[in-house]
């Protein structure tokens, strides 16, 4: 039923001025319009739920599945909104739309409850079952945001999506990175390559070409650093967060660096939202501060303090932190207690802390904050 479909979804949108007409959005709209009509009533051939499993038998002939989709480009060109247009319309009875980390949180759940209940070793393979669990309960995956982040993920993501695969799942994944570059510069990729290649062999791999971040554009002549700190400026964050997210629920999420991890407070479509003393009033270093920077594209940072003598050791993180940020090209909205130039009043970093002033003034700029990241 065409008419039902992500593409005919988008016109719609495009008719009554919701969005604007945009040539690769409207592209990938009929590559998920493909998909849409080969999945009408789709059933693995191995799919057996509710009373069909009880009475032996299936309500419909279980087909062979389809490739799915892989869309990727960069942030805020629409990846998300022409997944929900696919997934809300989707005629496949077991279907599910999930962020890629919670999915894969649930799997090493799944993992460790199977060992739990088995009573094995950790060299048992607990796989297998682990993929049936998961593909009974979707035979349609649609993954926002896919990523592999951690070494932990990488070691079981090729055998389960290989397992699951089998089983007759269709994935389709939206992600700002191409199959190859996934998990780049990752310890030990060499052992994930092989996912790449299942990747790319079970699914059509369509790239969103560059545009206008509509999500930006919400965001156009609206201040980015807010004065003073407060009620105020907590709730112009808030809106912040939800325009360049297309009011995603944030979720706690952490950053894994050589054994420790760092927490981020709130995360959702690549902007982290965090307090100053979350990054400042920590022992963190410009390692971590650089791992944030390359994880997040847009970086929220609340309540900053008047700096000094008081407080130098956070000054020193703060300055060390607006370096990450500005040499990874990523966009910043705070609030303070101070303008950039009346933000330092001590008396130990007063030469180094102009350089900081300098990137806070620049950072707010439209040139740099519609700029894409470096």
């Amino acid at each position: 039923m065409k008419h039902d479909g992500p593409l005919a979804r988008y016109e719609a949108l495009v008719a009554d001025g919701s969005i604007a007409k945009d040539p690769a959005q409207e592209a990938a709209a009929a590559k998920l319009q493909w998909l849409h009509d080969q999945l009408i009533d789709y059933r693995p051939p191995q799919a057996k739920t509710g009373w069909t499993a009880k009475l032996g038998f299936a309500r419909r002939r279980p087909t062979n599945p389809p490739k799915g989709l892989y869309i990727y480009g960069s942030v805020g060109r629409g990846k998300s909104m022409l997944m929900d247009l696919f997934f809300d319309g989707a005629q496949v009875e077991c279907k599910r739309r999930v962020h890629f980390h919670e999915f894969m949180r649930e799997a090493h759940e799944l993992i460790h409850q199977w060992r739990q209940e088995n009573k094995v070793t950790k060299t048992a393979e607990p796989i297998r079952p682990t993929a049936q669990k998961l593909a009974d309960s979707a035979w349609l995956l649609c993954f926002d945001e896919f990523e592999v982040r951690d070494i932990a993920d990488a070691m079981i993501v090729s055998r389960l999506f290989y397992a699951m695969f089998e089983l007759g799942v269709v994935v389709v994944a939206t992600s700002n990175r191409a199959p190859d570059d996934l998990y780049k510069d990752g310890l030990q990729r060499d052992l994930f390559l092989p996912f790449i290649g299942i990747l790319k062999a079970r699914h059509e791999i369509f790239r969103l070409d560059d545009g206008e971040d509509y999500r930006l554009g919400r965001l156009r002549g609206k201040t980015v650093y807010h004065v003073p700190s407060g009620v105020e400026a907590d709730r112009e964050l808030d809106e912040a967060f939800a325009d360049l997210t297309d009011a995603a629920t944030p979720e706690p999420d952490a950053i894994k660096l050589k054994g420790r991890e760092i927490p981020v407070p709130a995360a959702a479509a690549g902007v982290a939202r965090f307090g100053f003393r979350d990054l400042c009033d920590t022992p963190l270093a410009a390692a971590d501060f650089l791992a944030v920077a390359e994880r997040f594209h847009t970086v929220i940072l609340s309540d900053i303090p008047v700096l000094g003598a008081s407080n130098r050791d956070q000054a020193r993180r703060f300055m060390t932190l607006i370096d990450a940020l500005y040499d990874q090209g990523v966009r910043l909205i705070a609030s303070a207690a101070a303008s950039p130039e009346e933000l330092y009043d001590g008396e130990d970093w007063g030469f180094e802390f102009d350089r900081t002033i300098s990137r806070l003034m620049e950072m707010q700029s439209s040139d740099y904050f519609e700029s894409r990241r470096r």
